[in-house]
C-alpha cells in the first residue's frame, strides 16, 4: 500500500511553469522579517536595498499554520489528505497538521538566521488578504535551496508553481528533482511523512480529487450564467469579483488600460501580476471591446 502511495503522489504531483523568459534577478545579502502571519513557504524578506518583500517559494507548499477564513481551511484540508491524515478524526488531525505547519515555520526562521539570496522575477503569487507575494528561490548562506530543503525533511510536499533556475535548469527538473525528495522523505518517514496512514491516503486522496472537480463544475456553471466583463469598462469593483484579482491588481489594470486598450489576453499578460495561470482562469470570463 505505502509504494502504491508513493507512486501515486507522483501523479498528483501538479504544477505550473512560468515563462522562462522573464528574467530573475538575485540579491545576495537579504534578511527575514519577523511576522507573526509567516509560514514555511511565504515569509517577509528585506532585500539589501531596504526595499521589503514577502516572497513564496517556488516548487514546495508547506502545511498551513494560520487558518482564518474558509479559503484557507479547505486548503488545509487538502494538505492533510495529501499527507494520508484526514481519515482520523478531524480536530485531532487538523491540529497535527497545523503543529507541522508552526515547525517549518520554524525551521525557516532557523535556516534564514543568517543572510541569503533571493532570485526572483516579481511574479505574482496570490496569496492572503492585502499581502501581495512574489515567487522566489531562496538560497541558505550555506548555499542549500530552501524548497528542496523542507520537502527533503518532510515539512512542505512538493507542489506549485516552477520556473527556470538561476543556473539554467528547467522548470520541469526541479519539479520532478523536488517529487524525488519528496518521495525519499516519505520512505523515511520524515517530518508529517511520520504520521501518515498509508492504509486510507488512496482514500483521501480520491476525496478531495472528487470535491474539487464538483467544485470545478459548480464554477463553471456558474461562470456559463454570469455576463462576462470587459476588462476596459469595468469598475474596480467588478474587476475585484474576478478570481485572483484583488484591490492592487484592479488598480494596475484600471491604469494600464489608460494608456493602452486591452484587447486580448496577451495584453493582460503585460501587467504585472498577472500569471499565466491567472490568465487562463480569467479567459471565460472576459470579453473585450473591438478595435
Amino acid at each position: 500500500m505505502m509504494k502504491k502511495a508513493l507512486a501515486l503522489s507522483l501523479l498528483l504531483f501538479t504544477a505550473v511553469t512560468l515563462r522562462a523568459d522573464e528574467a530573475l534577478q538575485t540579491f545576495p545579502g537579504c534578511t527575514l522579517v519577523e511576522a507573526e502571519w509567516a509560514d514555511g513557504d511565504s515569509f517577509p524578506v528585506r532585500l539589501p536595498d531596504g526595499r521589503q518583500i514577502t516572497t513564496r517559494l517556488y516548487g514546495a507548499d508547506c502545511i498551513e499554520w494560520h487558518v482564518n477564513d474558509e479559503t484557507l481551511a479547505r486548503r488545509l484540508r487538502a494538505q492533510r489528505r495529501y499527507f494520508g491524515i484526514a481519515d482520523t478524526d478531524a480536530a485531532s488531525s487538523m491540529k497535527t497538521a497545523r503543529d507541522f505547519g508552526k515547525q517549518a515555520a520554524l525551521r525557516t526562521r532557523e535556516l534564514l538566521t543568517k543572510p541569503f539570496t533571493v532570485h526572483t522575477a516579481f511574479a505574482g503569487a496570490r496569496g492572503n488578504g492585502e499581502k501581495e507575494r512574489a515567487y522566489a528561490f531562496v538560497t541558505t548562506a550555506e548555499g542549500k535551496d530552501l524548497a528542496t530543503v523542507l520537502v527533503d525533511e518532510g515539512l512542505a510536499r512538493a507542489f506549485g508553481v516552477t520556473r527556470q533556475l538561476p543556473d539554467g535548469t528547467s522548470g520541469n527538473e526541479y519539479r520532478e528533482a523536488l517529487a524525488d525528495h519528496e518521495l525519499t522523505a516519505a520512505a523515511e518517514q520524515k517530518g508529517i511523512w511520520a504520521v501518515t496512514d498509508w492504509n486510507h491516503i488512496v482514500n483521501d486522496r480520491a476525496e478531495e480529487r472528487r470535491e474539487s472537480a464538483e467544485l470545478q463544475t459548480v464554477l463553471k456553471d456558474s461562470q456559463s450564467t454570469t455576463a462576462a466583463i470587459d476588462p476596459n469598462t469595468a469598475t474596480a469593483e467588478e474587476l475585484q469579483s474576478l478570481p485572483g484579482i484583488g484591490k492592487k491588481l484592479a488598480e494596475r489594470i484600471i491604469e494600464a488600460r489608460t494608456k493602452t486598450p486591452i484587447r486580448s489576453i496577451d495584453d493582460l499578460l503585460a501587467i504585472k501580476g498577472i500569471t499565466p495561470k491567472l490568465a487562463e482562469t480569467l479567459t471565460p470570463k472576459l470579453q473585450f471591446s473591438p478595435p
